[in-house]
């Protein structure tokens, strides 16, 4: 496989839109968990930790809970993941000299941090409606919204296109740089496994490549992800911004928060390996 072949635009955008999909139907029931742990309340917490949110969820509103605002991501996810491979196809592009050219680390997380940057028009409306779904919880009383569709009416009703689009930045600080840690680690793993024109590659080593740069991408990701779904999920005027969701989270909680939710997205996030 050449690397002219690699970076076509068209393969990108379909093998992107697969591998969303596949994430999406393995990897939301941990998004789910890791959206409460990270919203819920520091005064008095509905849960002590991943098993226990996990638990409890199944426990009180059954397992189809965990599956609370999958309709959004589904809907979005292929667009999302092939603008992202298509992005970090160009981006990749532009660096190159020649088609047969191998990028070195730096320019393969300049490639990845504008697919993450590209995502952001999709992602943070899908974000913003996923999360207030998945907040929902029987403990909380009964559920505000009755699904996406409803979401999208209320916020429109509520504060315009501004309210659907809120969090939009904090998606960008998000997914940009992990965009670039995860496709940099990807591409650097493969080829270390396989050598720099992976002509050998194999389902086990595109899992382990896939797998370990779905763990680099949420190295970088889960602090601004934390930032991102309280404001997101957050009550109009709680939050000026993601700045002031940092700021207040640090001071009432501690740096430590900044990593709740990070179990459950070792488990199940980004776990499927792209371009299987």
């Amino acid at each position: 496989m050449t690397e002219e072949q690699r970076v076509s635009e068209v393969k990108n955008f379909v093998a992107g839109g697969c591998g969303g999909i596949t994430t999406t139907l393995v990897g939301h029931p941990f998004d789910t968990i890791k959206v409460r742990l990270q919203t819920q309340s520091a005064v008095n917490p509905l849960y002590k930790g991943t098993w226990d949110c996990l638990s409890q969820t199944v426990k009180k509103e059954g397992i189809f809970a965990l599956y609370k605002g999958m309709g959004a991501p589904l809907v979005g996810v292929a667009p999302i993941f092939a603008i992202s491979f298509m992005g970090f196809g160009i981006g990749k592009k532009i660096q190159q000299s020649s088609p047969d050219e191998a990028l070195g680390p730096a320019q393969l997380a300049a490639a990845g941090f504008l697919s993450g940057f590209m995502t952001t028009v999709i992602m943070a409306p899908g974000e913003r409606i996923k999360c207030l779904l998945q907040v929902q919880q029987a403990a909380t009383g009964p559920p505000k919204y009755s699904g996406p569709a409803d979401v999208v009416k209320s916020l429109y009703r509520e504060g315009g296109l501004r309210s659907i689009f809120k969090g939009s930045a904090a998606t960008a600080a998000r997914d940009a740089p992990a965009s670039a840690a995860y496709f940099a680690s990807y591409e650097l793993i493969q080829r270390w496994l396989q050598g720099p024109d992976r002509q050998k590659l194999t389902v086990g080593t595109t899992l382990f490549a896939g797998g370990m740069a779905g763990v680099f991408n949420w190295v970088v990701a889960i602090p601004m992800d934390v930032c991102k779904n309280r404001l997101q999920a957050a009550p109009e005027g709680k939050y000026t911004g993601a700045m002031d969701v940092l700021s207040k989270l640090l001071k009432t909680e501690g740096p430590t928060a900044l990593w709740k939710g990070y179990e459950a997205a070792m488990f199940g996030l980004n776990q499927v390996a792209p371009n299987l």
